[in-house]
């Protein structure tokens, strides 16, 4: 009688779970692809009336998106929609939002390729790199670059600052400071709460051009 040659069982379950890890890898890429066509959608057709084509806003009361990192981005947007970061017209625009499409928003805008400005004022540029390096010692104002690095390219749950509107950057330093914004505010209330506007200009100057 003719024997049936068998694979053993650890051969076996070890083939298993190749086509296992295969099949879930190839449904992680249709998800993939799903989230980013959805947040492709939405970008355009929601986000990019105020935040720019590519998230490069041109007005100074809209941040740039591209580039951000993406936990930032979710993080921001999940602030919004339950109110912890106050803001009418972006409580209206995450209204409907799903948590997923909130990630693949997020995903979606930090591979786009951020951008930055030209010095405007060299003096006041001059100014916030010295701030944002080393902090004023005199008033207790810390060094930026030590939360948001020496680049400004910030890490997940802290934004990359690097490239954003000058504009932006003193208003959002302005609400900090007077305490109006009341998300990410633990350290931000009391490093701003020290800051002049020359100061607050200074810095805000300088990562524009980053």
């Amino acid at each position: 009688m003719k024997r049936i040659r068998t694979l053993p069982p650890i051969r076996h379950g070890w083939r298993a779970v190749v086509v296992a890890g295969t099949l879930a890898a190839v449904a992680g890429a249709s998800w993939a692809q799903a989230d980013d066509a959805r947040a492709r959608k939405i970008a355009n057709g929601v986000c990019a009336m105020c935040h720019g084509d590519q998230g490069e806003s041109a007005s100074e009361i809209f941040p740039r998106l591209a580039g951000q990192h993406a936990e930032y981005i979710t993080k921001q947007l999940r602030a919004f929609k339950s109110g912890e970061r106050k803001s009418t017209a972006m409580a209206e625009m995450v209204a409907r939002l799903t948590d997923d499409e909130m990630v693949a928003l997020g995903r979606y805008y930090e591979k786009l390729p951020p951008v930055r400005d030209n010095v405007k004022d060299t003096g006041l540029a001059a100014i916030g790199a010295y701030l944002y390096q080393n902090g004023n010692k005199f008033s207790g104002v810390p060094a930026c670059a030590a939360c948001h690095g020496p680049d400004g390219h910030g890490a997940a749950n802290l934004p990359r600052l690097a490239g954003q509107l000058s504009g932006y950057l003193f208003t959002q330093l302005k609400q900090f400071n007077q305490r109006q914004r009341t998300n990410d505010n633990v350290v931000m209330h009391a490093v701003a709460e020290k800051m002049t506007e020359l100061e607050m200009a200074a810095v805000a100057e300088y990562l524009s051009t980053k």
